[in-house]
């Protein structure tokens, strides 16, 4: 199968925020289900779009996931530090999944990060049953980095988010 790794196109955005809407909720990722607050953010890939670089891969013209690269902080940034660029929102389509796709976005914000001016590392948040996503992250060099997880919703019990940091 030949990835195509690229920017997002805005007649792409709805497709997208679709696949990350359903990738999240598929795999039990929002303790709201389908009333989750998170969902509207989920598919709102103009203001993602707007604010850092939403990657997609593309085989044949379809859209099989995505993903968010925070290069120098912003609204988007969650965690990212001075020096520091973010990934956030990785998501494939369930169809796709193991086909690489997960793992060709994840290169792809690498090769972004190395890019830009000062940074030294790149961080991300994931949660912990996000296990097929933890493989290719320690597959590609990421580390835990207990010190850094944090909740998102500090009043709701059990929503650690995980990090993880790649040393450029």
């Amino acid at each position: 199968m030949d990835i195509t790794i690229r920017t997002a196109a805005p007649a792409e955005y709805a497709a997208l925020g679709e696949i990350t809407a359903q990738a999240y909720l598929g795999d039990g990722l929002l303790d709201f289900g389908q009333s989750d607050q998170y969902l509207d953010e989920l598919r709102d890939v103009a203001k993602r779009a707007a604010e850092a670089d939403v990657l997609v891969a593309v085989v044949d013209g379809r859209v099989l996931g995505g993903v968010t690269f925070v290069p120098t902080g912003g609204p988007m940034a969650d965690i990212a530090r001075a020096g520091e660029a973010e990934i956030r929102m990785l998501a494939v389509s369930p169809e796709a999944r193991g086909r690489g796709a997960g793992e060709a976005l994840v290169r792809a914000c690498v090769e972004r990060a190395r890019t830009v001016e000062g940074c030294v590392r790149l961080v991300l948040s994931t949660q912990r049953g996000m296990r097929a996503a933890h493989r290719i992250y320690e597959r590609l060099g990421f580390t835990r980095t207990p010190e850094r997880d944090w909740n998102p919703l500090p009043d709701h019990l059990d929503l650690t988010l995980i990090t993880y940091e790649l040393t450029l």
